[in-house]
C-alpha cells in the first residue's frame, strides 16, 4: 500500500504542474489510515519542490507527530473537513487566479464546458466567514459547516478547497474548478454565456464524463507531466 506521504508528494507535484502554485502558499493532504490526523505539505515550500522529507503529519490538535518541517497555520482546512467528512480522504487548498477571481463576482458556475459540470445547479458553495486565514478549529469546522456535502468550495478573497475520496480525485477538482472559473471568466469578458448544458444533462454528463475512470485517467496524465518536468528541469507553468 502507498504510503500517504507519496500520496501527498504526487498531489504536490501534479498541483505544480497544473498551474495551481502560489509560491509556497496552498498545501494537499491525505487521512492517516490509523486516525492520528492529515499528512499534509510543510510549510515553506512551493508544491513543485515537495519530496517526502518535506510531508508532515498533523494531528487534530495541529501537533506535528512526524517528520522535521513546519506545519502550515492553516491546518484546521483539513483536519476539520475529515472530521465532518468520513467519505474524504484527501484535502486541496489553492489560490489559483481564475477561482479567485470568480469568487469575487458571487454568481453561479454554469456548466458551460465538461469541467463546470461537477460544480455548477448549486454544488459550488461559498464560505463568507472571512477572506482571511483558516487558522482555527472553530473556523476550520464553520468551512467544513459550509463546504457540506459538495466537492468543492470557494472563499472570497482568498482562495478555495477540494476533497476527495482520495489524492486524485480532490487535485483534479482543483484543476477542473480552476479550469471551469476560467472558462466562465473568459465568456463574461466577451458579454456572458449564451447556453450551457440544462440540469438534467449536467448529472448525466458527472457520471459520464467525470467517472472514477476518467478522473484517474487526468491524475495520471497530469503526473506524467510532473514526472517529465522533474526530469527535465522545467519549471512548472
Amino acid at each position: 500500500m502507498t504510503h500517504p506521504r507519496t500520496h501527498v508528494v504526487q498531489a504536490s507535484r501534479v498541483l505544480a504542474v497544473a498551474g495551481l502554485g502560489d509560491m509556497v502558499w496552498g498545501h494537499a493532504s491525505m487521512r492517516d489510515p490509523d486516525g492520528r490526523g492529515v499528512w499534509m505539505k510543510a510549510s515553506g515550500w512551493g508544491f513543485e519542490e515537495i519530496d517526502e522529507e518535506k510531508v508532515v503529519l498533523v494531528s487534530p490538535e495541529g501537533t506535528v507527530l512526524d517528520g522535521t518541517g513546519r506545519r502550515h497555520l492553516e491546518y484546521p482546512i483539513h483536519t476539520a473537513i475529515m472530521a465532518a467528512r468520513p467519505d474524504v480522504g484527501s484535502v486541496v487548498h489553492t489560490h489559483a487566479p481564475a477561482l479567485s477571481a470568480f469568487a469575487s463576482l458571487n454568481c453561479e458556475i454554469r456548466p458551460i464546458s465538461h469541467d463546470g459540470v461537477l460544480f455548477a445547479y448549486s454544488r459550488l458553495p461559498r464560505f463568507t466567514d472571512t477572506g482571511a486565514l483558516i487558522d482555527t478549529p472553530a473556523l476550520g469546522t464553520a468551512l467544513a459547516t459550509a463546504l457540506g456535502d459538495a466537492h468543492a468550495v470557494l472563499i472570497p478573497n482568498h482562495g478555495a478547497v477540494t476533497v476527495g475520496p482520495d489524492a486524485a480525485t480532490a487535485v483534479m477538482y482543483s484543476v477542473l474548478l480552476e479550469r471551469a472559473c476560467r472558462t466562465q471568466l473568459m465568456t463574461l469578458s466577451a458579454g456572458g454565456p449564451k447556453t450551457w448544458s440544462s440540469e438534467s444533462e449536467t448529472q448525466f454528463k458527472r457520471d459520464q464524463v467525470w467517472n472514477p475512470t476518467q478522473i484517474q485517467s487526468g491524475y495520471d496524465y497530469l503526473l506524467r507531466s510532473a514526472e517529465r518536468a522533474s526530469e527535465t528541469g522545467a519549471s512548472p507553468r
